[in-house]
């Protein structure tokens, strides 16, 4: 299965690269960053865009915050290889400058295809970029940590919203909240295969 899977989103990379999406942000890159894990997890991580790691090596979270990241999984019994990590915009913004509503704007619907092919339990977002797409209106400070249900073509996604590991990393404090946060995941995900139909 998670042949097909990985085929899908091959797919998807490369109709990205056709479509010609972002083309001002492609062409000061060097690579389009599509993901990087299990096509067949349970969970996947949205970031926002890649960084300068990032766009060198052509995967997701392998800067300072994948770092961190990385040890948020290993806190949970968790490797790289059980998840899934993706961000909205899948080119490097000029400078690590946050991606434009429009560039988010132009990748949301290979964000969404990529869902569809992987069909994870959970949908982590990291920082704010990504969790206001799916949960418009909300206050990351107000809701980090809280499993939220969201309809999601015919049936419902679990998003999640967690600060963002670089946030972490500016501000000490937020270490620990974000892994408090992360490590009620499995519980979420046990409880997510429940659902309680609203």
């Amino acid at each position: 299965m998670i042949h097909a899977k990985q085929q899908a989103l091959d797919v998807l990379k490369q109709k990205i690269l056709e479509d010609g999406t972002c083309l001002e942000l492609a062409d000061q890159a060097t690579n389009l960053v599509m993901g990087d894990g299990n096509p067949d997890a349970d969970i996947v991580f949205i970031g926002e865009a890649p960084g300068k790691s990032e766009d060198e090596q052509g995967l997701p979270f392998v800067g300072a915050s994948g770092k961190f990241l990385n040890e948020m999984l290993a806190e949970a019994g968790m490797v790289r290889d059980d998840v899934y990590i993706t961000n909205i915009v899948k080119y490097r913004p000029p400078n690590n400058r946050d991606p434009l509503p429009e560039e988010k704007k132009e990748f949301w619907p290979y964000l969404l295809k990529q869902l569809q092919v992987i069909e994870p339990k959970v949908v982590i977002t990291l920082g704010r970029h990504s969790m206001e797409y799916f949960l418009p209106g909300m206050k990351i400070s107000q809701i980090h940590g809280e499993p939220k249900r969201i309809a999601f073509g015919d049936d419902h996604l679990v998003i999640v919203p967690l600060y963002h590991p670089a946030a972490a990393l500016y501000n000490g404090s937020l270490r620990q909240t974000l892994i408090d946060d992360f490590l009620r995941v499995p519980v979420i995900i046990k409880n997510s295969a429940y659902p309680e139909r609203g």
